[in-house]
């Protein structure tokens, strides 16, 4: 029961620092991600997978794991270095809110 209302506490405060992003802001970190997934979330190739409606966690939990190295991927890698936690879960957002394909 504890270990509910904490995760629900904290939650408002994991979600707060995606809408610190401005529309430019998110606009130019989408831009990097459709390189590959697409600004639909859907990846032109069958090795890239496709990112919408995938939950919001899910996504940003992979980036944190690609950012730390705990996932290895040469480009993913490269890309989660940069990426702040608002980014993060910018990112996340936009994806989980697009309809799955």
């Amino acid at each position: 029961m504890l270990k509910h209302l904490i995760a629900a506490a904290l939650l408002p405060a994991l979600a707060a620092p995606a809408a610190a992003l401005s529309r430019k802001q998110l606009q130019d970190v989408i831009v990097q991600c459709a390189t590959c997934h697409g600004a639909d979330g859907v990846s032109r190739t069958d090795e890239i997978p496709n990112l919408d409606g995938q939950h919001d966690r899910y996504l940003y939990n992979q980036l944190a794991a690609f950012r730390s190295g705990k996932r290895p991927h040469k480009q993913m890698r490269v890309m989660g270095r940069r990426l702040t936690d608002a980014e993060m879960w910018a990112i996340a957002e936009y994806y989980s809110a697009l309809p799955p394909n």
